[in-house]
């Protein structure tokens, strides 16, 4: 620093030179002379702190001289004058003065002709360039919690600058006493101009004058996430959609103060918009979703839409103007009815669509689910949640009408039963992965099913915790999809190996993915089975809470499964034996072994484990009481590469 001021630093305070020859020896003392009127203790050693006058009188004590003593207008303009980032980062660590000063300074302030104060000489000869000239913005960064402060965004915009640019900012949470504000949203507005996306969560200190200055400068942003921020209102959205025209991705969540007028603005000048989420936002109503959808309707692809309090209007506008959508989630909407989807379905604009989640919505009935089915007709997934008025009827008919159907999941539809569950498995004729989760109405009938024709499309299989399902639907199921490769029946206590072994023997596709957790009457027949008609094939196996699997499956499982990466057996009635039958495997390289709780599991399989282990990724030894700690820290030493839980 000494080079800007142009002083030196070495030169006497006295015109005369030094009244000692070694004024720092510490035994030196200062007579009563005629020279000096001063005196030191003898058993001292003497101090010097600063500039000294002598004189008759006495001595007089000068201030030292400090750039600190500059104003800031005059650090303003010698910080403008350095010549690189790396200059500008140590000037930054100086103090918290000089650190604000210079992410108050923006980029384009910086003078360009620095070549006299450069470091460097030979830049100017080479042409070597400021690497911030070249930032795209490659850096990203995340502050949560205590972390969040105006300090560290400072850092921030001053340390990125010439390492890439700051390209994604995130900040969740704030610090209670001393938390994000607007001025830290300003220095990096004014540091990080190629700032592309930017998340804020939680940040209740941070207001509309803190996005304007976001939207002053960052005219690069793309994605712009805003999530309980309830200091800023459409005001600061208006900014944002004038001054970003590249914003492609927006996100609001219970912003309370975010309305329509805000999404009028993002609709009128955002025409690159792509996705959009709005979940929890009150004010927000059928005029800014009509806006903003008729404005962007060639472009927006992805829309989700929850705890609104939109109506019939906005999903008549979704089903007319949502010519480009591919994706639409719909979740808690007290307000829309039947009507709403009849005329979303009839709509006709809705042909790209071809992925659609609805949940918790109580106007979704049969009439307005067959629309939909009938006015999508690329639709490739759906999935229903907690829609307590959809029937086997309306179920049957979406299948029918949504002739491009490839994966249906079905969640706490309790009025679905084992009809509409066979009459979709049989209408859906590229139908590929059915899902059916907690659905109390999926239950065994003694009535007579009608014909229902078999699923050559089906691969995967997932009925989860539909404790009415029994041996008579997974024997008929066995019969229907041949092709199955992926099933999951965890949570299902009322199979027995009397329901699972048709299937085993049905498949002729060969399995790969088995999941049987929770299947407390399934024993070592059916893994034996599995392992013998499955065993080239299967990749992974969850026997989790299957008490009556024992050391025999794991025998037919190490003789059979060459391919088997994924083993789970957690509170299983396995033993040592068992697993030293893995380890006996020479074919067997298992990558995950999970074995949670089970207390007949000793320290006797360490050498087994350790055997195995040599291709393991991940170990589960949890609530094994019966393996001590001088064990587990064994394999941790031995297995260094092995994720192991204990």
């Amino acid at each position: 620093m000494s080079k800007l001021l142009g002083f030196a630093g070495n030169d006497d305070f006295c015109p005369g030179g030094s009244i000692y020859t070694n004024p720092k020896e510490p035994s030196l003392f200062l007579s009563r002379g005629n020279h000096a009127d001063a005196f030191f203790n003898p058993r001292k050693r003497s101090r010097i702190s600063g500039t000294f006058v002598f004189s008759e009188e006495g001595f007089e004590q000068k201030k030292p001289v400090s750039i600190d003593v500059l104003p800031d207008e005059c650090l303003f303009e010698i910080f403008k004058r350095l010549p690189g980032g790396e200059e500008r980062s140590a000037c930054a660590c100086v103090s918290k003065r000089w650190l604000t000063l210079l992410s108050n300074i923006h980029r384009d302030e910086f003078c360009s002709n620095t070549t006299n104060l450069s470091l460097n000489p030979q830049d100017e000869v080479t042409g070597n360039k400021d690497p911030e000239v070249e930032s795209c913005g490659y850096l990203s960064r995340s502050l949560e919690g205590k972390k969040a402060t105006d300090v560290r965004l400072a850092a921030i915009a001053v340390g990125t600058a010439s390492r890439g640019g700051l390209g994604k900012l995130t900040i969740r949470g704030s610090n209670s006493g001393r938390g994000v504000t607007n001025l830290g949203l300003r220095a990096i507005s004014h540091g990080c101009p190629s700032l592309r996306v930017l998340s804020l969560w939680n940040v209740s200190s941070i207001g509309d004058e803190g996005l304007c200055e976001i939207a002053n400068r960052c005219h690069m942003l793309e994605k712009f996430d805003l999530a309980q921020c309830p200091a800023i209102s459409d005001k600061g959205l208006v900014a944002i959609a004038k001054k970003c025209p590249n914003l492609t991705d927006l996100s609001l969540e219970s912003c309370s103060n975010i309305g329509n007028e805000g999404l009028q603005a993002i609709g009128q000048c955002c025409p690159n918009l792509k996705s959009i989420s709005i979940k929890n936002c009150p004010l927000v109503g059928d005029q800014g979703i009509a806006s903003l959808l008729s404005s962007v309707s060639y472009v927006l692809t992805k829309v989700k839409l929850q705890a609104l309090t939109i109506t019939d209007v906005s999903l008549a506008v979704i089903g007319h103007y949502g010519k480009a959508i591919t994706d639409l989630v719909l979740t808690s909407i007290p307000n829309v009815t039947e009507r709403g989807f009849w005329v979303m379905g009839n709509g006709h604009g809705l042909q790209k669509l071809k992925s659609f989640t609805v949940t918790s919505c109580q106007g979704v009935t049969d009439t307005g689910l067959e629309a939909v089915g009938k006015g999508c007709p690329n639709l490739k997934q759906f999935c229903l949640r907690k829609c307590l008025f959809i029937s086997d009827s309306g179920l049957v008919s979406f299948c029918k009408a949504a002739g491009s159907l490839e994966s249906l999941h079905l969640e706490e539809c309790h009025r679905i039963t084992q009809y509409g569950f066979f009459g979709a498995l049989s209408t859906g004729a590229k139908l590929k992965a059915l899902a059916f989760v907690y659905c109390l109405g999926l239950k065994d009938l003694n009535l007579g099913l009608p014909e229902v024709s078999p699923c050559q499309s089906l691969r995967s299989l997932s009925i989860r915790n539909c404790p009415g399902f029994g041996n008579a639907g997974l024997a008929l199921l066995g019969r229907l999809c041949p092709q199955l490769q992926h099933v999951d029946f965890s949570g299902l206590e009322g199979i027995t190996d009397a329901g699972f072994l048709p299937l085993l023997e049905n498949c002729e596709a060969g399995l790969v993915k088995v999941n049987l957790s929770g299947c407390v009457n399934v024993t070592d027949k059916v893994v034996s089975s599995m392992a013998k008609l499955h065993g080239w094939s299967l990749e992974m196996v969850n026997l989790e809470g299957c008490k009556m699997i024992s050391d025999a499956g794991l025998v037919a499982i190490a003789g059979n499964c060459p391919l088997l990466s994924d083993l789970d057996v957690s509170r299983c009635a396995i033993t040592d034996f068992g697993i030293a039958s893995l380890a006996c495997a020479d074919q067997l390289n298992l990558q995950i072994l999970a074995m949670s709780g089970c207390p007949l599991v000793s320290d006797k399989s360490l050498p087994a484990l350790v055997k195995m282990g040599q291709t393991f990724l991940g170990l589960n030894l949890q609530h094994c009481k019966a393996i001590s700690s001088s064990t587990v820290d064994r394999l941790v030493e031995q297995l260094w590469r092995c994720d192991i839980l204990s």
